[in-house]
């Protein structure tokens, strides 16, 4: 699957997505080494703190089915006129999964006319993992 796909699937996921109260739909696509794709979209909740981001959901999905690790890439979606990158939990959740495999996934922040291409140890670097609790 090419970046582009990997985006597409991004979007197509945010067209799922339930934001009532922010207005704000999120699609996240997680690409494996296996070549397997895994989506996920935000999902509001009216107690604000019970929010799911897209990345997380997507995260969920894949460790629910058995993956553990093999995470190459992670395309980000969103609205608005800049990149959306992935927040800082989202950022943790991403790299446990990462971690597992010993990936440093490249995560494509889209916006309507730009990619940005960032590697999750550039987005959290220093990050706490599997590895710090040995």
């Amino acid at each position: 699957m090419t970046d582009q796909e990997l985006i597409d699937a991004a979007r197509q996921a945010a067209q799922h997505s339930y934001s009532p109260y922010s207005k704000f739909p999120v699609g996240a696509a997680l690409r494996f080494a296996d070549g397997s794709i895994v989506t996920g979209t935000n999902i509001e909740n009216a107690s604000y703190g019970l929010a799911l981001c897209a990345e997380t959901v997507a995260v969920s999905k894949a460790m629910a089915d058995g993956a553990r690790g093999g995470l190459e890439a992670v395309a980000v979606t969103g609205p608005g006129t800049e990149p959306i990158t992935p927040c800082g939990r989202c950022r943790q959740v991403l790299n446990e999964l990462a971690q597992l495999g010993g990936t440093d996934p490249e995560v494509l922040c889209v916006g309507p006319d730009e990619v940005r291409r960032l590697r999750l140890s550039d987005l959290l670097p220093h990050a706490f993992g599997p590895a710090s609790l040995a």
